[in-house]
């Protein structure tokens, strides 16, 4: 797994993300109330969320969500189901033909678990989705999360690992793995 970096809040540099971020919610509030067969429209609006074109065998099914979008990079044949969420300021990476199932998050920040750090910075690291992979419905991948080449998530998996190429990973188990001291 790939190291956090932080950005904190009350920073020039988090000021301009929080900008970005409305920006891209204004866009994509307008992606997913386009009429489906408004190819044209989509892609455009698509162009501008990420920072350019998509390749032509990129597929992205609305409704849609990002945070930021300039650093998703889509490689060629990727798919991307309905109801997709995708906060990428850590980064987000989909390999050539990754497969992307409705109602899937990758989230690539996060917030410090101590109360007193929640609300000064947040974290961020990459998520990559190496060529051939597929992620089944509702999948939630957390940040700095690499999922190998051709592996495969299970319907409802909340990845916390990285995931071996050739793989298969399932489940959702929720357990008690660290407690510390509010001060």
């Amino acid at each position: 797994m790939s190291a956090p970096d932080r950005l904190h809040v009350r920073t020039p540099e988090f000021a301009r993300v929080a900008e970005r971020i409305a920006h891209v919610t204004a866009l994509t509030s307008r992606l997913n109330v386009l009429p489906f067969d408004d190819e044209a429209g989509r892609a455009a609006l698509l162009a501008e969320i990420v920072g350019g074109p998509l390749p032509a065998s990129v597929t992205v099914h609305p409704p849609f969500h990002t945070d930021f979008g300039l650093r998703i990079d889509f490689a060629e044949h990727v798919f991307v189901n309905q109801e997709c969420t995708f906060y990428d300021q850590g980064g987000i990476r989909l390999g050539e033909g990754v497969l992307i199932g409705p109602k899937t998050n990758l989230i690539s920040s996060d917030h410090p678990l101590p109360v007193a750090d929640r609300r000064a910075y947040i974290t961020r690291a990459p998520i990559t989705i190496e060529a051939g992979a597929w992620l089944g419905a509702a999948v939630t991948v957390l940040p700095g999360v690499t999922i190998g080449r051709g592996a495969v998530v299970g319907a409802g998996s909340v990845v916390t690992k990285d995931v071996p190429a050739n793989t298969l990973v399932t489940g959702t188990a929720a357990f008690v793995r660290k407690r510390w001291d509010d001060d």
